[in-house]
């Protein structure tokens, strides 16, 4: 007769050498659509816990100024649009940088002191 009950695996593993080795994760894997989503969690939390910097901030204030410029060289009036475009984009590359880089560095402190704050209720 077939023997019908399942031998009951083991947690552990054995080696030849007499170390024991741990299964490691015996649970389902995670379907391709739970790894997107853990990956997108864990990008957006390493973006959001890194410090500002001032390469991001001129990133950021010469993208803005280039589409002033465009947009100011398309709807300028007068003798010399383009001109007047450059103008306006460097002044407002001017105010963009430090302007985007203290309100930057300002709301990362703002989550720092948030993600402290439910530590810090917890050790009381």
């Amino acid at each position: 007769m077939a023997q019908t009950r399942r031998k009951r695996r083991t947690k552990h593993r054995g080696t030849p050498a007499g170390t024991i080795q741990a299964r490691g994760r015996t649970g389902r894997p995670p379907t391709a659509e739970e790894r997107k989503q853990q990956s997108r969690t864990d990008a957006r939390e390493r973006r959001l816990n890194t410090p500002p910097t001032w390469k991001g901030s001129a990133t950021r204030g010469a993208l803005a100024a280039v589409l002033l410029f465009v947009l100011f060289a398309f709807l300028g009036k007068g003798k010399d649009p383009l001109v007047s475009a450059a103008i306006f984009a460097l002044f407002a590359l001017a105010l963009y940088i430090p302007g985007g880089y203290y309100m930057e560095t300002w709301m990362y402190r703002r989550r720092q002191r948030r993600r402290e704050q439910p530590a810090q209720q917890a050790r009381k």
